[in-house]
């Protein structure tokens, strides 16, 4: 589903704060499969994601998403076929508006429309019922603002509306990190039900080794750069955190992991 080829890409090229990130990465993913990331900050996790869903150009390299090259297409065109949830609970949602109007800008992704025609009553029982699996009381909720949603509300709300359409592939980065242990668990639980449910091909970051280990059929660890740990199957079946940590050790790759990390 996903194939990202020679990947390069450079911060303040040219200069004296010049940082190469990615040095010819390359990265393919199965149609269906539910891949955690994990790595230190500044491996280039996000950044990876970023070039994917085109919010961030890259030096050179091919990005091919179901056979098709993406490279030079904008975002707003692979918003199109890609969902993304974001860390922030306010980046998904437009908190000014209710949740009926954000659920109808996100069904008519992809149309001409404005907002009056937008908002059709004739969804509202469709919205009511997608609402309803959250557990979150939200199908009462729906002529509510955005706005005054918790964080665990929103970012259930921001994940709905990433794969209303059915995506060729989510993009999750980081996205129960600003929740308490108890919502983001929550949430993780959806996650799950929902990708399951729909088999969409997903990349999820986290710095919870536990969630990344738990979460998904094949896990990444990235470091500067590059793909140092990559296991699917029973091979991550079997894996525990303290393997996990033995496994970063014998990498011998210094202090790998983020106090972040090590804490969650």
């Amino acid at each position: 589903m996903l194939e990202v080829h020679n990947l390069c890409k450079s911060f303040d090229k040219g200069t004296v704060n010049e940082k190469r990130v990615f040095d010819n990465l390359n990265l393919n993913v199965n149609k269906g499969e539910f891949v955690t990331i994990i790595g230190s900050n500044g491996a280039g996790k996000s950044t990876l994601l970023n070039i994917i869903a085109g919010s961030l150009e890259s030096d050179s390299g091919e990005i091919i998403l179901d056979n098709k090259n993406i490279t030079r297409l904008p975002e707003y065109k692979r918003s199109a076929f890609m969902g993304r949830v974001l860390q922030d609970p306010s980046k998904g949602v437009a908190p000014s508006m209710t949740i009926l109007e954000n659920m109808s800008m996100a069904y008519n992704k992809g149309k001409s429309f404005n907002l009056t025609l937008g908002v059709s009553k004739k969804n509202i029982s469709h919205f009511k019922e997608m609402l309803s699996q959250l557990n979150l009381g939200l199908e009462n909720k729906l002529n509510d603002k955005v706005g005054v949603l918790s964080g665990g509300q929103r970012q259930a709300l921001s994940l709905l509306m990433a794969v209303m359409k059915k995506p060729k592939l989510l993009l999750l980065d980081e996205h129960t990190a600003a929740l308490d242990p108890k919502t983001s668990q929550r949430l993780n639980s959806i996650t799950e039900e929902i990708i399951k449910e729909s088999l969409i091909t997903t990349l999820m970051i986290t710095h919870n080794m536990n969630h990344a280990i738990s979460m998904g059929n094949r896990l990444l660890m990235m470091h500067e750069g590059e793909i140092v740990l990559d296991i699917s199957g029973e091979s991550k079946k079997h894996i525990t955190v303290k393997r996990l940590l033995d496994h970063f050790d014998s990498l011998d790759l210094g202090d790998s992991l983020s106090d972040r990390a090590l804490l969650a």
